[in-house]
């Protein structure tokens, strides 16, 4: 999905922007966010590295379902540090494609 191919539904883009996250492609991460939501640029932290995603839940996101969402585990490390973050997301059909709308 980072070739440019979208995503087949929410937990398939979710999985490609935790890759993209994780591999700091930040342009990705940007394009695959709703237009109205997205911040304008993102920042790369050198000392932040996310190592694993757990995906708790996936709703929605069928042929004809407009909207879908996510709840998901994102493992980190921050300067060594483990963390965890966990958020509920949703995501909407925009321009033919799904993309990242906000945690709920």
């Amino acid at each position: 999905m980072h070739d440019g191919k979208p995503a087949p539904d929410p937990e398939a883009l979710m999985r490609s922007r935790f890759s993209a996250f994780a591999l700091d492609l930040s342009d990705y991460v940007l394009h695959s966010w709703h237009p109205e939501h997205r911040p304008p640029e993102l920042e790369s932290d050198p000392a932040l590295r996310w190592v694993r995603l757990e995906v708790l839940e996936s709703t929605g996101g069928g042929l004809f379902d407009a909207e879908g969402f996510v709840e998901f585990r994102a493992h980190y490390r921050d300067g060594g540090t483990p963390g965890v973050m966990t958020e509920r997301s949703t995501f909407v059909r925009h321009d033919g494609r799904w993309v990242y709308q906000g945690p709920v």
